[in-house]
């Protein structure tokens, strides 16, 4: 589950302000797509007309990469269809998808969607009794390395079973196509959200301040308060994408707080102690891959690999026996309020 707060007021369509510049207003644009909800808000010194363009942007990204439309391209490939000839969303997404993988060792793992099916969290449910035999089963099909990409745009599978779901990656996509959007405008002002992943670039000129997110804080028995606010942090020219579960993790005997997460190196699913994760980088794409690494590595894992990563910082809600803790790479301290 990805959860965020967006500290703006939600405006459904398209409305437009005057803001204390007489000459630029806010649009925004909102609905669902994706599986999910979305807002676009921008600043503009006249009214753009491109609610045919972002929903031309999310159909094209559904054909090509949901899971749960039967005649996506994805679908088919999943399907065990050869013939495929894959499009440029695809390939974006599944080349740094092998990129993201190489980097995690593993971590990071779109192929892991066997098993997401496997425990009832995908589009696809299995009739199986999940114990060690029927895990190690299903993990012969999972690994990004056991799938290619042809020269001719085809994907090749070792074992026609892999079952491939960028989930952890097409939100944060979208927002990025969303942003090169606007950015064919020439718009210097603007928050994209999907699903909880986003970006920013330029000011929030209604309040001639930077963009402001709100990172909640874990909570059992949340209430509609700021109170559960962790952080508010500051964003420009930079995408941000939160996984975990911010407001119910598991507690055992002793104490100890954690979430379950899908572990694509043993099939199981296990406790991470990181219950929320935050990373913030130069697109949303990669922001959004790495908060799902991160939740798969854990805590400890994850601290050694920041540094052999260029350009991503994070903020980790992480437990650590009966207390939660917080750990703000370098980077991002300046952008914390």
């Amino acid at each position: 589950m990805k959860q965020i707060s967006i500290l703006f007021s939600i405006l459904l369509l398209v409305a437009c302000q005057s803001k204390t510049q007489p000459d630029v207003e806010v649009q925004v644009y909102s609905g669902n797509a994706l599986g999910t909800t979305f807002e676009i808000q921008f600043f503009a010194e006249t009214e753009l007309e491109i609610g045919q363009q972002i929903d031309s942007t999310f159909t094209i990204l559904n054909n090509s990469l949901s899971t749960y439309i039967p005649t996506s391209d994805i679908s088919k490939i999943n399907q065990g269809d050869t013939s495929v000839v894959v499009d440029n969303q695809f390939k974006t997404n599944f080349l740094a998808s092998k990129e993201i993988f190489k980097l995690t060792n593993g971590y990071f793992d779109p192929t892991v969607g066997v098993l997401v099916n496997a425990y009832g969290f995908g589009p696809k449910k299995y009739n199986i009794e999940l114990n060690q035999k029927s895990i190690d089963s299903l993990m012969h099909f999972v690994g990004l390395d056991k799938v290619e990409l042809d020269a001719n745009n085809h994907i090749i599978k070792q074992y026609s079973e892999t079952f491939l779901d960028f989930n952890s990656i097409a939100k944060g996509y979208a927002v990025d196509r969303l942003a090169a959007l606007l950015n064919q405008y020439d718009v210097e002002h603007y928050l994209i959200e999907v699903g909880g992943e986003l970006v920013a670039k330029g000011k929030n000129l209604s309040k001639e301040s930077l963009w402001r997110i709100g990172i909640d804080k874990p909570n059992p028995e949340p209430t509609p308060t700021r109170e559960l606010l962790q952080f508010i942090v500051e964003l420009d020219h930079r995408a941000m994408a939160t996984s975990g579960n911010y407001r119910k993790f598991k507690t055992d005997e002793f104490g100890n707080k954690f979430v379950h997460t899908i572990n694509p190196k043993t099939g199981e699913s296990e406790a991470s102690d990181i219950l929320s994760a935050s990373v913030f980088a130069g697109n949303c794409m990669l922001a959004d891959a790495y908060a799902t690494a991160f939740m798969a590595m854990g805590f400890e894992h994850t601290k050694e690999l920041l540094p052999k990563l260029k350009g991503i910082e994070v903020i980790l809600i992480y437990a650590d026996g009966q207390e939660v803790n917080t750990f703000i790479s370098e980077g991002m301290k300046a952008y914390v309020k």
